[in-house]
């Protein structure tokens, strides 16, 4: 294994600013971006020295810039011989995890801003203890919903960030920035299985046959209940996939929430709740974000004269459990849900034996 050589460089641009910047040979990994890269550019510049204190400012930017240099070089040896590197210990939790946040679904957004409000906005990497995290475990446990600070998270969302913390954990112990592994130190949130609401099929009928505020909206819950997807997934649907083959319509897409690539059959009535064809590129349904649903879906669901709390999650929960009610194996189910784990799955067999006993009382005879 050969260790990186650090070069401090100069880049004149034609009007007669030089950029300084390093370059790393062989090629490093960016932590943030995960590409390989050889230039960092420092964001200092050099101008034309016609002074003397123009000159010695460029003096001193220079000696700064390969202060830098020396830093990185010792960081990277380091790292490649096995070393602890103090200085990344110094460097800004808060900042490493919010230049990530574009690349990962709200969650970890939702989390951060917990986080950044559990420390007041500032936090190193050194201050990453089992003490602190502790802390912040107690802190969802009793945290306020960001949207509403008048309810109290759930448990099952407070342990859905917890799990989401932890990750963050562990995927800095793995970049060299934690030295200890604080995960096994921290206790995990349980949570008791949640009812799952869902529509019965006479339900989802009188819904079809009940105005709505937004016909596109009232189209895409039912949608995800004759396909099973996810709000965010519905709602980033293009055109494009959707193909058609010996007149079979099947889903090619990859899942927000796990960034998974599936493919997924679906019905003739699935298809028509799409409306017309239209660019690939478009998307297929136009909708509203979560936050908007609520009232609006709360209102159409009483309009059909549904005494339930449902959700747009609520349609998800339908597809499953009708399908398993009807004969579909779970192994097909479990797949068209994009789930990586059975267990998950079987959550739903729960509710359809639930139904099944409630149907032994259906049938009563006279005797």
């Amino acid at each position: 294994m050969s260790a990186t050589k650090v070069t401090l460089r100069k880049r004149e641009y034609p009007s007669g600013k030089v950029a300084l910047y390093l370059d790393y040979y062989p090629a490093i990994r960016n932590p943030v971006t995960l590409k390989m890269t050889r230039r960092e550019y420092l964001g200092m510049y050099l101008t034309k020295a016609r002074t003397p204190e123009a000159r010695l400012l460029n003096a001193e930017k220079t000696r700064q810039a390969e202060a830098v240099r020396a830093q990185r070089e010792i960081s990277l040896f380091n790292e490649q011989y096995g070393f602890i590197d103090k200085s990344k210990q110094k460097a800004d939790f808060l900042a490493y995890f919010k230049a990530l946040l574009p690349q990962h679904r709200q969650q970890w957004t939702l989390v951060y801003n917990h986080f950044s409000a559990y420390v007041n906005g500032k936090c190193s990497f050194a201050d990453i203890t089992v003490e602190l995290c502790s802390g912040f475990r107690n802190h969802l446990l009793n945290a306020k919903q960001l949207r509403n600070k008048k309810k109290q998270l759930s448990k099952t969302t407070a342990s859905g960030y917890w799990i989401t913390f932890l990750g963050w954990l562990s995927y800095a112990r793995q970049k060299g920035y934690l030295t200890e592994n604080i995960n096994k130190h921290l206790q995990q949130i349980k949570t008791e299985q949640s009812h799952r609401e869902n529509l019965t099929v006479e339900e989802l009928n009188q819904l079809v046959k009940t105005p709505c505020e937004n016909e596109e909206f009232k189209r895409a819950c039912l949608f995800s209940a004759l396909t099973g997807l996810r709000h965010s997934d519905i709602k980033k649907l293009r055109w494009k996939e959707i193909r058609i083959n010996n007149e079979q319509a099947t889903l090619y897409f990859k899942q927000q929430k796990t960034k998974n690539p599936e493919y997924q059959p679906i019905s003739q009535q699935a298809l028509e709740l799409c409306g017309k064809p239209k660019d690939p590129e478009q998307l297929v349904f136009d909708i509203p974000d979560i936050p908007w649903t609520a009232k609006h879906l709360k209102r159409w669901i009483e309009s059909a004269g549904i005494k339930k709390h449902i959700t747009f999650h609520c349609f998800r929960h339908t597809y499953a459990t009708l399908q398993l009610a009807s004969g579909t194996d779970i192994y097909t189910v479990s797949k068209a849900l994009g789930h990586s784990d059975i267990k998950t799955t079987e959550i739903y067999l729960k509710v359809v034996d639930e139904t099944k006993q409630k149907t032994t009382q259906a049938i009563k005879l006279k005797l």
